[in-house]
């Protein structure tokens, strides 16, 4: 029996009567706290390069996806498997790479990711730059995808200036910048998601001019 499959009747039958009350309680909602630990422990293996915990990471990242899954699959309106979910992802590659799975040609991964992208925003009819933007994320993240994004959709912007000559100067800024909130009591990240949104609505009021 393939270990996928192996895992899946694990998954089952915890989350079946006579399985684990604990597990059997869980929603989307109260595994989410599980999934990010779960991802910053792979992080710190993969940025120590430690092979056996790469291995065991992954398979807590796995846990995760049929955890989802299998409580996805009781749901009454719109239920849904890990056979479901298999299936949407295989899909979405090969649509995605037209240069493997289809007779596209690329001149190199410039356009691939090009195609990726134009792909992506057809499939999901997204017309804003901010279409799609995870908001959940850390705040520093989620003001460099807007400004990333910004910058993909030809989206001017007013930021300010910064006086850097160079990569490390600028990290020895930030780092003094979290320094100086900290001593000062000073919630940083929640006035760096104050100015995303802020942010956003500058993206959103220059799109529609």
């Amino acid at each position: 029996m393939s270990e996928l499959l192996r895992l899946a009747e694990v998954m089952n039958k915890l989350r079946s009567p006579g399985g684990c009350p604990w597990d059997a309680e869980q929603t989307h909602e109260s595994l989410i706290k599980y999934l990010l630990e779960e991802s910053y422990e792979f992080i710190d293996a993969v940025e120590t390069n430690d092979r056996a915990g790469l291995q065991e990471e992954l398979g807590d990242l796995l846990l995760q996806v049929y955890f989802h899954a299998r409580i996805a699959q009781d749901d009454e309106q719109n239920p849904f498997t890990i056979e479901d979910v298999a299936r949407g992802i295989a899909d979405k590659l090969i649509n995605r790479h037209p240069h493997v799975f289809a007779d596209v040609q690329v001149s190199g991964v410039a356009e691939v990711i090009s195609n990726w992208e134009e792909i992506k925003a057809a499939e999901k009819g997204r017309t804003s730059a901010i279409d799609g933007v995870a908001l959940s994320q850390p705040s520093l993240p989620l003001i460099s995808k807007l400004l990333h994004r910004a910058e993909k959709y030809g989206v001017s912007l007013d930021l300010p200036t910064a006086q850097v000559d160079d990569a490390e100067m600028a990290v020895e800024q930030i780092l003094a910048i979290a320094a100086w909130a900290s001593a000062n009591e000073i919630d940083l990240d929640a006035l760096l998601r104050q100015r995303a949104r802020a942010l956003m609505a500058q993206i959103q009021s220059n799109e529609a001019r």
